[in-house]
């Protein structure tokens, strides 16, 4: 076993392990002359070196260099480099600290969210089409190779299968029965020529895992297995997941049609659909959560004189957002334009550490920067769990000319009557 932890790689510096698979060790490594870290992922000598495997081995690593290096897209893992020292092959590749792959969210414990899903697969549906009219077939999709970011971003790895269907195509390419056999489609299971839809119904399979925590086709061993991608239509998605459109259950059932004249031709297509999911689950819950939004809102003083239309337009044109106890939601000496007023909840006001005051629902906060667009005179702290309306001037000025005049009269009122009772508590003080 290899250990080149605190070495060097041709010009690349290595680190500590990051990790390791069936192709190889990868290492955290870096680059002096980009001044960037890097993943180093380096082939185990044992391997390359088999009697039996060791020349398809050697192909499948150096495919992926191969392969992965011509393709440039946010969501496809860039290779930037490839080389051989000693006896010692190694790729160099993008390195995107903090991810996860999407197998982690395929357990019926921990799935996510629909919405989620949808803009996850929606990335993958893109990164593939862009593949595919580079002119490469993954031919590996499945969660393990699709990674998420901290920030929910998607990136597409391990091109070590993949095929390039254009004319160029060279030793490093593999064929033959290759992939994982529970996420190929019907062709690739039966050794028949594949096209670009053979990754797409693989996606397929990888949504339904994603939605229900269950794959769609599950058997003891190879032969059954087999035989359930090529035969048995799976168990409807929004059966198994009742949060689930149905228009969203269609696009899973298109995916992994039997035939490929009846599956999606394009991942532009897979996208296009997709795209118009989510924004049927986005209006669906702005619907939903803006009625209870507008509830919440009209109840409170500060809105007392506003017309409904009106009502909706400061919402539309704010932020909803929540906040734990203790946690500073304006600080001292910051600047920032908002304005906010306060829907459940309580918040204390510090000034240089000092509390000064307590605000509750209906009352509001931050007028001075909202006016002056100075820094913060006061820290704001939640003392319970609290939910505030934050309002942006340059949102507001997009509002109707009753709805900004009838805004800026309460706002004004609401300032005029703090300063008053700032004015009469020191007055108080004084005497």
């Amino acid at each position: 076993m290899i250990d080149l932890e605190n070495q060097t790689l041709g010009k690349y510096e290595v680190g500590r392990q990051i990790g390791k698979g069936s192709m190889g060790i990868v290492y955290l490594g870096y680059d002096p002359f980009t001044g960037r870290d890097v993943a180093l992922k380096v082939a185990l000598p044992e391997s390359l070196n088999d009697e039996r495997d060791g020349a398809r081995y050697r192909k499948l690593f150096f495919n992926e260099a191969k392969v992965a290096g011509r393709l440039r897209h946010p969501n496809i893992i860039h290779v930037y480099d490839a080389g051989v020292e000693g006896d010692i092959c190694f790729i160099v590749m993008e390195y995107v600290p903090g991810t996860r792959t999407l197998y982690d969210y395929c357990r019926p414990e921990n799935l996510l969210p629909v919405e989620d899903v949808v803009r996850i697969i929606f990335k993958c549906a893109r990164a593939l089409d862009y593949a595919h009219r580079q002119g490469v077939i993954h031919r590996d999709i499945k969660p393990r190779n699709i990674l998420l970011t901290e920030d929910r971003d998607v990136k597409i790895a391990d091109f070590s299968i993949a095929l390039m269907t254009q004319a160029e195509a060279t030793a490093t390419q593999v064929h033959g029965y290759v992939g994982s056999p529970l996420y190929m489609s019907p062709e690739q299971v039966l050794e028949e020529d594949i096209t670009t839809q053979t990754d797409l119904f693989s996606i397929g399979v990888v949504l339904y895992e994603m939605l229900t925590g269950k794959h769609p086709f599950t058997a003891d061993n190879l032969p059954a297995i087999i035989h359930q991608i090529t035969e048995c239509p799976p168990t409807p998605v929004d059966e198994r997941r009742h949060d689930v459109p149905h228009v969203l259950a269609h696009i899973v059932d298109r995916l992994l049609k039997k035939r490929t004249a009846a599956r999606y031709k394009t991942g532009l297509d897979v996208a296009a659909d997709l795209s118009l999911v989510f924004e049927h689950l986005r209006l669906f819950d702005e619907q939903i959560s803006g009625r209870e939004k507008f509830n919440l809102v009209r109840e409170l003083r500060f809105f007392a004189e506003f017309a409904e239309p009106e009502i909706w337009e400061v919402i539309n044109a704010s932020s909803w957002l929540e906040f734990q106890p203790g946690a500073r939601i304006i600080v001292e000496g910051e600047m920032d334009n908002s304005f906010y007023v306060v829907i459940a909840g309580e918040v204390g006001v510090n000034k240089g550490g000092t509390p000064v005051d307590v605000l509750g629902p209906g009352d509001c906060f931050g007028e001075m920067g909202y006016i002056a667009h100075r820094s913060r005179t006061a820290s704001i702290i939640a003392r319970s769990v609290v939910t505030v309306l934050k309002v942006k001037g340059t949102l507001i000025e997009r509002a109707s000319l009753n709805c900004q005049l009838r805004f800026h009269r309460i706002f004004l009122n609401t300032l005029v009557e703090r300063l008053s009772l700032a004015t009469q508590r020191i007055a108080d003080a004084s005497n």
